[in-house]
């Protein structure tokens, strides 16, 4: 089965192909179908076998899809937990690259640096957020996050928050 057999879209399909990816892992053959149908999705798999691959593809072909309900709009559509600031980046540069020729915008909040550059790119509007929760908390605690439109949430390694007691 190659990426194309899974409706993924023309743009996302050049990007895949410039990093050199032409058939899904296991885990994206079984939730790309599934995520671009709406479904609720619960998966595991191992370290490296493309579970955010997994959650970004059907996301950002989704959010492409609503470009025009976007442009009118500068809330985040689509919402992304991680329980680390590395984890955040990680799945940032895959929006990143798997979005490259969609023009999606994305904002990471993460501790451990200045709130001011986040506080900034999230009034000029974003499509995804990708966060920790504790940074995500302390924005929404001051007002500058808004979630109302939020269609897509991911938790990604939840049970890694939990642990930590993000509850």
């Amino acid at each position: 089965m190659e990426f194309k057999s899974l409706k993924i879209i023309e743009p996302i399909l050049q990007a895949l192909e410039k990093k050199g990816y032409t058939v899904p892992t296991p885990i994206q053959e079984k939730t790309i179908p599934l995520l671009l149908e709406n479904k609720d999705v619960i998966g595991i798999a191992q370290t490296g076998t493309g579970k955010t691959a997994a959650f970004v593809l059907p996301i950002i072909q989704k959010l492409f899809e609503k470009k025009e309900d976007r442009e009118r709009d500068k809330r985040p559509f689509a919402l992304i937990l991680a329980p680390t600031r590395e984890l955040v980046i990680q799945i940032s540069e895959s929006v990143s690259h798997y979005g490259s020729f969609l023009g999606l915008k994305q904002v990471s909040l993460y501790g451990g640096v200045g709130m001011r550059p986040q506080i900034i790119s999230l009034q000029r509007g974003t499509d995804i957020i990708i966060a920790t929760p504790g940074r995500l908390i302390d924005l929404m605690n001051q007002g500058k996050v808004n979630l109302d439109v939020i269609e897509f949430f991911v938790l990604d390694e939840a049970d890694r928050m939990l642990d930590m007691g993000f509850i």
